[in-house]
This record gives C-alpha cells, structure tokens and sequence, in this order.
C-alpha cells in the first residue's frame, strides 16, 4: 500500500559535516546549498511542509530530494550527468573557477580575466570561459546602484507607481526633469563615414563650444513630450517651464507631476507658484530613485540616438538639433508602459537585499 509518510533522514558525522559544508556556499552552489539545507532540515525531524516554508520553496521540491538523499544519499543531491562526449573537466575543477571567481581577486588586479584565471587553476582560457559562461558569471562587467535611504520610500513608491498603473481621470501624469550640461560638442577632425567592412569614425578627442539644459514633461499617456531649452538650469527655469506646461495643458485637466528631489524644484518661489496653480499636483520620487521617473527612459532615448555620436560647432545648432528630434519624436510617440506593481518593486528590492547579505557583502 502506498503512504505519504516522508522518508526518515539519519545522518553520519561525515554527511553532516559534508552537508554544512555545501549549505554555507549560498554565492557559488545555490542549488546544492538549498538542498543540503533541505536534508539538514529533515534530518532534524522537520516537516516537508515546515521545512518548504522555511527555505521559501515549494513543497513538492523539498520531497523530492528528502526522498533522493534518502535512495542516493550524498550523490544523489548532484545534478546526474547529461548524456554527450566525455567531460574533460572534473566538478572540483568546474568549482574551483566559480569558487576563486565569486570570493577572491588576483594579486594585480580588481578583477579577474579568463587569461589570469586560467593560469591560476592549470585550465584553458576557453574552458574557464565556458565555465563563466554556463554560470552567468562576468568578472570584466560591474553595474552601478544605489539603494534609496529616504525614510518615506515605500509610500513614495506606491504614490508613484499607482499614478502609471492607474492614472486619475481628467487628468494628465507628466513626468518631469531636467538634462543639464548637454555640451555642444565638436570632433576635431570631420566624421568619416561607414564603408564596407569599415565602421564610421570619430576622432577620441574634441571641441567644447558651450552647454545646455533641457526641461523636458513626458505625458505617460500619449508619449508626448513638451520640451524647453535654457541656458541654465535654476529654480528660475524650472518656474518658466512650469508656466509652459500651465499653457499647454488645457485648463479643464488636472496636471500631476512626478518629480525628483531636486532643490531647484522646492524653493519658495516655486512653492508659491504651486500654490496660486492649485491644479497641479507635485508627486516627489524618493531620493537616488531616478530609476522611477519615465522621463529618464526618454532621455536616454534622446542621448542613444542624438547627442552621443552627433557634432555641434555651437550651443544654437546643438538646440535646434535638440528641437528637431522633439518634433520628430511628437510625430509619433511612443509612450513607455509600466508593468510592475509597487509590491512587485519593493520585494524584489527586498530580496536582492537578502541575496546580498546572504553572500557576505
């Protein structure tokens, strides 16, 4: 007769200590460290449905390698050989590369290179590369962040992310900033142009010939984009460019801005201005959260497809360019779609935070 009683666990000094072992390499082995866990679990007489709750698994995993430790025992928590040619590159050595990759650097330098890693573990570079590869490691790439401090940015999610997941009716979101500093830059020799087998190119250096900032009102609606040049960028600007939004936007709408932290935007000249314009409705970002304002999706738009590769001998042909691409972009804009929910956001945050403790950073 069939049971759903789950298998007993004993273990001897040797598994256990084996199975600690490979539980406290969360940054290198994550599947062989969440089954050891399951065992160790087990072997204390927990639950399968105890133990899934704890690690944050499902159920039916936890069972199935209660149930391999107990017909394998160690062996049977490795992942079983894929059918194929023979490897030529043993488990201790496949960890061996993962292990120097994820908890050490060279000597010389901050990172390692598939050159300085291979003599370090007696391997090809190409093997080390495959390694890195099936791993999803890359040593030679390093993102920037900045995880936000403000005291209100749960509230300050919500506020904002429920303004593009359901926006008030008659009503326009825009989202507004600023580019500051565009330079009117010019190559100091004439761009040659692509040819076959041959790329375009640049000379690496350059002419300064002056700055610009941009003011810029996305509507997450349409797409559209009311854009204003200046020369500076002070609270003074970004009062005149408030006022263009005010006459732009008809009258009968509500106007709900999404805006960073920024001082220029706070001051009490501008305050003021808010006040006497009570249709307007100022959503503030939280601090270092860049990433939530729309606008910025579109200024990369603008930086990608205008200002890195294009030459400007002067702040007025640098503008009209600027302006050029606006109209262009109006003719037919194509507003970014917010997907993800502010809970979404906020436990993703919360569990890249505990994968980043859990590694020992």
């Amino acid at each position: 007769m069939a049971t759903n009683r789950a298998v007993e666990i004993e273990l001897s000094d040797d598994e256990r200590s084996q199975l600690e072992a490979w539980a406290r390499r969360p940054s290198s082995a994550q599947a062989l460290a969440q089954r050891s866990r399951i065992v160790l679990a087990a072997a204390e007489g927990v639950k399968n449905i105890e133990i899934a709750r704890r690690l944050g698994v499902g159920r039916p995993m936890v069972t199935k390698w209660r149930n391999r430790f107990g017909e394998h025992r160690l062996d049977g928590l490795l992942d079983e050989p894929r059918p194929g040619q023979p490897r030529t590159i043993t488990d201790a050595q496949v960890e061996q590369v993962i292990t120097k990759t994820l908890e050490s650097k060279p000597k010389d330098a901050t990172h390692w290179s598939t050159r300085s890693m291979a003599a370090e573990v007696g391997l090809t570079q190409s093997a080390v590369h495959r390694i890195w590869r099936a791993f999803g490691l890359q040593p030679h790439r390093q993102d920037t962040w900045k995880l936000s401090k403000d005291p209100q940015f749960v509230a300050k999610v919500k506020d904002v992310v429920g303004l593009y997941l359901d926006p008030p009716e008659r009503a326009v979101v825009l989202c507004v900033d600023e580019k500051s500093q565009i330079q009117a830059l010019d190559r100091t020799a004439p761009i040659l142009p692509m040819l076959p087998g041959t790329p375009e190119r640049a000379t690496h250096d350059y002419m300064r010939h002056g700055t610009s900032s941009l003011y810029a009102a996305l509507d997450i609606t349409t797409g559209q984009v009311i854009g204003r040049l200046h020369a500076r960028h002070r609270a003074i600007e970004f009062k005149k460019f408030l006022q263009t939004i005010d006459r732009e936007v008809p009258a009968e709408l509500d106007v709900h801005l999404v805006l960073d932290n920024a001082s220029t935007h706070k001051t009490p000249a501008v305050k003021k201005w808010l006040l006497a314009h009570p249709r307007f409705v100022v959503h503030f970002t939280p601090t270092s959260s860049s990433w939530l304002n729309l606008v910025e999706r579109w200024f990369s738009e603008l930086t990608t497809k205008k200002l890195r590769r294009g030459a400007h001998r002067s702040v007025r042909q640098l503008n009209s360019d600027i302006r050029a691409w606006i109209d262009t972009w109006n003719d037919d804009p194509k507003p970014f779609v917010w997907t993800k929910t502010a809970d979404q956001i906020l436990e993703s945050i919360a569990t890249y935070c505990t994968r980043i403790n859990d590694s020992g950073h």
